[in-house]
């Protein structure tokens, strides 16, 4: 079978960029991958929580953005384009990835296991885009770990990804935790209204 030309160039980029002896503040720090574009709406909690956080999206190696933490999303299929999941995996930490989201649906949910064992020890965050996608993702053997959210949980899985790179970088750890004080300040500022609201009218409200 005959590997399609987006696909090889994809291949080649991935090899290429392997290759270049990029500072890691030149590189992107997360990458997420998912199995179809059909994952997207799911997938983009990540995009979400990232640049919540602060990162921004780098499109072109070569005039990457100016933020200090970045990330990079991908269309990777392990069923249909099995190579490019390969070179992927297999050079994400070459490309300077320090952890990698990977999400699919459907019972056979391949993507992030696989993922997970050829960028080994990479950590990997999976994400079952689909509930019936939950054991396939969860079901790796003894020792070829993976980290698993919950089905469609891609926002937390971009927390979890952030969370491993702040045991690195105090700045990323700060984020995290003023990003947490926000929910917990949100919360009590929900808990007095409807106290002093009263229950009706806040449910009118809402």
């Amino acid at each position: 079978m005959t590997t399609p030309d987006s696909v090889t160039s994809l291949v080649e980029q991935f090899e290429a960029e392997a290759e270049r002896d990029r500072p890691p503040e030149a590189t992107p720090e997360v990458g997420i991958v998912m199995g179809s574009d059909s994952d997207l709406d799911v997938m983009s909690g990540a995009h979400d929580a990232l640049t919540e956080l602060g990162f921004e999206e780098v499109t072109d190696y070569d005039d990457p953005p100016e933020s200090r933490f970045t990330f990079e999303t991908y269309v990777v299929s392990a069923h249909r384009t099995p190579e490019l999941m390969y070179a992927y995996a297999r050079t994400a930490e070459a490309r300077g990835l320090d952890v990698v989201i990977a999400g699919a649906g459907g019972k056979s949910a391949d993507l992030p296991n696989m993922t997970a064992s050829l960028a080994y020890p990479l950590p990997v965050v999976g994400v079952p885009v689909q509930e019936k996608s939950v054991s396939s993702v969860i079901g790796m053997p003894t020792g070829a770990p993976i980290v698993a959210v919950d089905a469609g949980k891609s926002f937390n899985a971009a927390l979890s990804a952030v969370q491993v790179l702040a045991r690195e970088h105090d700045e990323l750890r700060k984020r995290l935790v003023a990003y947490h004080d926000e929910l917990r300040e949100s919360v009590g500022e929900v808990s007095r209204d409807l106290h002093e609201t009263g229950t009706p009218a806040f449910r009118d409200r809402s």
